[in-house]
């Protein structure tokens, strides 16, 4: 796995990461930083991961064959020295750099990459969101012990970035007749890349050591310690008191709490935007968000532009659909679903919702328009949302009860579809493929949450896939962006800029147009 695992696209919501620092004046030793996590990792394991936190992590741990050029965009080696691609797109051949070793000491080989593969496909595997992306993988051949090929059956655009972006586990570690998804190793990672890990103590932090083996350019940090703190306002403080290098800020602290002198004089405080979009779900198999006019009048009864003054400070831009906000597949031309409560009750009232028996609350073939917005605990945007979401829908008439939950609860009822509506964010790549999110083959098991089946929008997916010209994939895309917001299977909020703090005890920090890179970070002496 990469720096930025191309699998966790999917990954998390409403949590937003930073790597960081702090005032390193103070009782933080020199060469280690120390990062800041609002929640406990579920896992440590590339192949089964789907939240930002766990990317976070495992990015330091693992690699790929390739990644991208943070900068430039442009697929690089890593893991692989160099690689050939066939005429018809279909084969793509690996030469393994020689030498790279596991940080238990055995080497990295191709037979490495055929065991991933092997078990990336395998059905047990719970895996789902990382599989769509190889369902065209007809097989990968070991040439020799540093060269392999993957088969397509098919062409896919962004085939190089997922045969070489495939997430990569050593065979000797989890080829032991263990359950994958309960092994061990998921909590004692082994890796091949810059840091290696040292100790998880539960609800408290994480640790990882510098690889002294590492293969290529070493880091001048030399530990890395995550310290597990829920509560964003206790994380800024310690942030201040130099007991934390590095903190995502929430709005208000950007806005209100880190402008003192004394604040910029210890701190950089960066602002950038990467792929992402917050959304409020409506479950599609529920029976108050199945009809689309219903969806469409909760849009327009909500004041986007209100709740991003207020609860965001204005501090970010609000989207229409799921593309990079900043890339040619995001249709400008799709307006803004406008808050109008009129236009909203006039909707529902056309699809059936009305106060039949006058006692405030909207009905249809008997059932009150009664729903549960599920939320997860800790996230003060998503609390103060809710409260002003059931307030507004109160006043034509509909009731919602919030529902909070603990972030691994939380997620295994969205991935069982235990919910009626939920607000979340996705931190999406920057190559498009939306394949993930809304095919309807993703619909049962995959990423797909909210139920949505569209055979126009599965067709234009599917070409997209196959579509190598760029200005005919921009068009498809396009097309599929008014689907989206057609249906609106989704309420979409906003872009969220990336808001941290990161102590000026570290020098050469820069903001890529991936983000932030500590790899490069240069440590300073002490004050």
């Amino acid at each position: 796995m990469s720096k930025k695992s191309y699998h966790t696209i999917l990954a998390a919501a409403l949590f937003f990461f930073i790597t960081g620092l702090s005032g390193g004046y103070s009782r933080i030793h020199p060469s280690t930083l120390v990062e800041h996590l609002s929640a406990e990792p579920g896992t440590l394991n590339p192949m089964t991961a789907t939240d930002a936190y766990e990317g976070m992590i495992n990015g330091h741990i693992y690699e790929a064959l390739v990644e991208r050029d943070r900068d430039t965009l442009e697929m690089i080696p890593r893991l692989a020295e160099r690689w050939t691609i066939s005429p018809d797109k279909m084969r793509f051949r690996f030469f393994l750099k020689k030498g790279v070793r596991w940080s238990d000491g055995p080497e990295f080989t191709a037979d490495d990459i055929i065991y991933s593969f092997r078990v990336l496909k395998d059905p047990k595997t719970a895996n789902s969101h990382v599989k769509v992306y190889y369902l065209d993988v007809q097989s990968v051949e070991k040439i020799d012990r540093y060269t392999v090929e993957f088969l397509y059956s098919r062409p896919y655009y962004l085939a190089l970035e997922f045969c070489g972006g495939m997430p990569v586990v050593p065979k000797h570690i989890f080829d032991d007749g263990t359950d994958f998804n309960t092994h061990k190793n998921n909590r004692l990672p082994i890796g091949t890349g810059p840091f290696k890990f040292q100790k998880w103590e539960t609800g408290k932090r994480i640790i990882l050591e510098a690889n002294e083996n590492y293969w290529g350019r070493k880091p001048g940090i030399k530990k890395i310690i995550y310290k597990i703190v829920m509560e964003q306002n206790v994380a800024l403080q310690m942030l201040k008191k130099g007991e934390l290098d590095v903190v995502a800020l929430r709005e208000i602290q950007w806005v209100r709490q880190t402008g003192s002198p004394k604040f910029t004089e210890n701190f950089y405080k960066l602002k950038y935007y990467q792929p992402n979009f917050r959304y409020i779900g409506w479950n599609a198999k529920r029976p108050f968000f199945s009809d689309s006019r219903v969806r469409l009048a909760l849009g327009h009864l909500i004041n986007r532009k209100a709740i991003l003054d207020k609860l965001m400070f204005g501090l970010g831009e609000m989207v229409t659909g799921n593309f990079y906000i900043f890339s040619k597949y995001y249709n400008k031309n799709v307006k803004q679903v406008e808050y109008d409560p009129e236009k909203g009750k006039r909707l529902l009232s056309e699809a059936g919702w009305r106060d039949t028996d006058n006692d405030g609350i909207l009905d249809r073939d008997g059932r009150k328009f009664s729903f549960t917005f599920m939320i997860p605990s800790g996230t003060e945007f998503s609390e103060r949302l809710a409260s002003i979401l059931k307030e507004d829908f109160s006043k034509v008439g509909i009731e919602m009860d919030i529902r909070k939950y603990e972030w691994a609860v939380f997620v295994n009822k969205l991935h069982n579809r235990e919910f009626d509506a939920v607000t979340l964010a996705w931190g999406l790549g920057y190559s498009g493929d939306p394949y993930q999110l809304w095919h309807s083959s993703q619909a049962e098991k995959g990423s797909n949450f909210c139920n949505f089946i569209n055979s126009e929008a599965d067709d234009i997916m599917d070409k997209a896939r196959v579509e190598f010209d760029e200005s005919k994939r921009v068009k498809l895309y396009h097309r599929f962006h008014e689907i989206i917001y057609d249906e609106q299977p989704y309420t979409f909020l906003f872009a969220k800029p990336t808001l941290a703090a990161i102590s000026k005890r570290f020098d050469n920090v820069k903001v890529h147009v991936t983000g932030l890179n500590i790899d490069e970070w240069i440590v300073r002496l002490e004050k």
